[in-house]
């Protein structure tokens, strides 16, 4: 998974804002930090393969945030149906 697909899409930063997004029918990816905490990543994860929508993962949620243009980490980043 590329940092550069996250920057050039529409996002949703934030497990509750994309478990909402996903229940809504928004989401067309779900893009997960491995270095993020399971408690935090896990309700995403598990709606998303609940609902069929595809997994990707980075190594960092310090980079997810840098492409998402935020000074701060992202566990988890929902990419919007376009």
């Amino acid at each position: 998974m590329s940092y550069d697909k996250v920057k050039a899409s529409q996002t949703i930063i934030g497990t509750k804002q994309a478990v909402k997004a996903m229940h809504a029918g928004l989401v067309s990816e779900l893009i997960v930090a491995l270095d993020a905490d399971s408690w935090v990543t896990d309700p995403a994860i598990l709606l998303a393969k609940e609902i069929g929508i595809p997994i990707a993962t980075v190594d960092s949620k310090s980079e997810l945030g840098k492409a998402c243009g935020i000074h701060v980490g992202a566990a988890i980043v929902a990419i919007t149906v376009s």
